[in-house]
């Protein structure tokens, strides 16, 4: 998914009501936090763009995704527009800590593809320091309950460039299955280069085994 650079502009974050089946939470006015058993997603906030700038904007995070922004600034504006994004009901963006910390470390999206979210898309970039240590599969765990449970997703789809074995790899590891390939479907670096498309469904989901608990805070 794409990062947005627009003009800065602050919204106002209001709580909301736990909720586990179905949707018992009012999303649109603030995200719920998500919590794991080793990591804690929670909505996007100003003080997040640094740390996200210093670990999203390195060389390997960033080779096979939209550019990031490039300057602590331009993650203060992209949050900004989270905020505006997801109280229009059209996306969500998680930051992804570990517990205890609340430092930033990777995003999760979230973004409607047809009106009431029953097809979605969903993407994520995480800092390099954090790649093998099962932060990717909890959290991502964490996302995917989120999107079928409180967003009534349908059908959540996933891009990921043909060359990022590990991005695959990630995809494979949740459940996704793959579709086929999207043929030079992405502009990087001014090159067209093939992505493959991976799906999940809220019927396949729903009858795998458990395996990370999932707790929604105020």
């Amino acid at each position: 998914m794409p990062y947005q650079e627009p003009e800065p502009q602050r919204s106002q974050l209001d709580a909301t009501a736990p909720g586990r089946e179905g949707v018992h939470t009012d999303w649109k006015q603030h995200l719920p936090v998500l919590c794991g058993r080793h990591v804690r997603l929670r909505e996007l906030k100003p003080s997040d763009a640094p740390s996200l700038f210093a670990l999203l904007s390195t060389e390997e995070v960033a080779r096979f995704i939209s550019p990031p922004p490039s300057t602590v600034e331009g993650f203060d504006r992209f949050i900004a527009w989270t905020h505006r994004q997801r109280a229009a009901g059209t996306y969500g963006c998680f930051a992804v800590t570990i517990a205890q910390y609340d430092t930033a470390i990777g995003i999760f999206q979230v973004r409607e593809l047809e009106p009431g979210f029953r097809t979605a898309e969903w993407g994520f970039a995480i800092g390099s320091a954090f790649w093998g240590t099962g932060v990717f599969q909890e959290s991502a765990e964490l996302v995917v309950e989120f999107a079928f449970d409180t967003l009534g997703v349908h059908r959540l789809e996933a891009r990921a460039a043909v060359k990022n074995r590990r991005g695959n790899g990630a995809l494979a590891k949740i459940g996704a299955v793959l579709e086929g390939t999207l043929r030079k479907s992405f502009l990087r670096n001014g090159e067209y280069i093939d992505q493959a498309l991976y799906s999940l469904l809220d019927s396949d989901w729903r009858t795998r085994d458990a395996s990370v608990p999932v707790v929604l805070l105020n």
